[in-house]
C-alpha cells in the first residue's frame, strides 16, 4: 500500500507494520491527571481523541498489530531517576497522591489507557519508564518476532514521547510514519516544530500523513 505522505510517498504492507499508539494515558489526557497539575490544558490533547479512534477502529478491521505504551514507574519509583522525578516545580510530582491515584505509577488509575482508546485482547501494551518507547522495555524484540519492519505512530506528546520513540524507533531500522493529526502537544508550536523535524531532510526520521490519508488507502486497498 501507498500513502500520499511527506516528504513523498510512504509504502507499507499492513502484516509487516505496526501502529503504535503512545501513552494515551488517563493522566496525560484527563482534567486533574499530571499533565494538568504541570499546568497544561489537557482539552488540546483530548481534541485528537476521535480521529485516533477512526485510524485505531481501521487498523483492527484491517488486521494490523496494534501496541499501546504507558509512561509507568515502579511503585518504589526505583526506575524514576532523580533528574526526572525533581524537574521542573510541578504541583504534583511522579509518585505523588494525585485526583486519579499516585501519579505515573503503574496500576493507578490515572496511569491508565483513556477508555476511548482502551486494548483490546491480543494487542500489546509496553509499560515504559522513560520518553521513549525502546528504552528499557522488550517492544523491539517482540515487534522483531512478529516481523515488523514500518511503524505508524499516533500518541502524545508530540515533541517529547513520540518524537523520542520515532528517533529510537528509525535507529533500530523502522520506517515511521507520524499521523500528524493523531498526535498533540501541551504546546502546538512545538508540536509543528517537531513534524517539520522528523520529516525533514528527505525523511530523516520519518513521514508524516493524516489520518483520512491512511484510512483511505486502507479502504481502498
Amino acid at each position: 500500500m501507498q500513502i500520499p505522505a511527506l516528504p513523498f510517498p510512504y509504502e507499507f504492507d499492513v502484516a509487516h507494520t505496526a501502529l503504535v499508539i503512545i501513552d494515551m494515558q488517563r493522566d496525560f489526557i484527563e482534567p486533574g491527571g499530571f499533565g494538568e497539575t504541570l499546568g497544561n490544558d489537557v482539552a488540546l490533547l483530548a481534541a485528537i481523541v476521535p480521529a485516533c479512534q477512526a485510524v485505531l477502529a481501521a487498523w483492527r478491521q484491517a488486521g494490523g498489530l496494534v501496541v499501546h505504551t504507558r509512561e509507568a514507574h515502579a511503585s518504589d519509583l526505583s526506575d524514576c531517576p532523580p533528574a526526572k522525578r525533581l524537574r521542573g516545580n510541578p504541583s504534583l510530582r511522579i509518585g505523588d497522591e494525585g485526583p486519579m491515584g499516585r501519579i505515573l505509577v503503574a496500576g493507578e488509575p490515572g496511569n491508565q489507557i483513556i477508555p476511548a482508546l482502551a486494548p483490546v485482547a491480543g494487542e500489546t501494551v509496553i509499560d515504559k519508564p522513560g520518553k521513549g518507547a525502546f528504552y528499557a522495555t522488550p517492544l523491539h524484540e517482540q515487534l522483531q518476532q512478529a516481523g515488523i519492519t514500518h511503524l505508524l505512530f499516533m500518541g502524545v506528546t508530540t515533541e517529547v514521547c513520540v518524537q523520542t520513540s520515532m528517533r529510537e524507533a528509525n535507529d533500530r531500522g523502522y520506517d515511521c510514519l507520524l499521523l500528524e493529526d493523531c498526535t498533540e502537544s501541551y504546546f502546538p508550536h512545538f508540536k509543528a516544530a517537531a513534524v517539520e523535524m522528523m520529516r525533514a531532510q528527505g525523511a530523516i526520521v520519518g513521514w508524516t500523513a493524516t489520518s483520512q490519508q491512511l484510512i483511505t488507502t486502507l479502504k481502498t486497498a
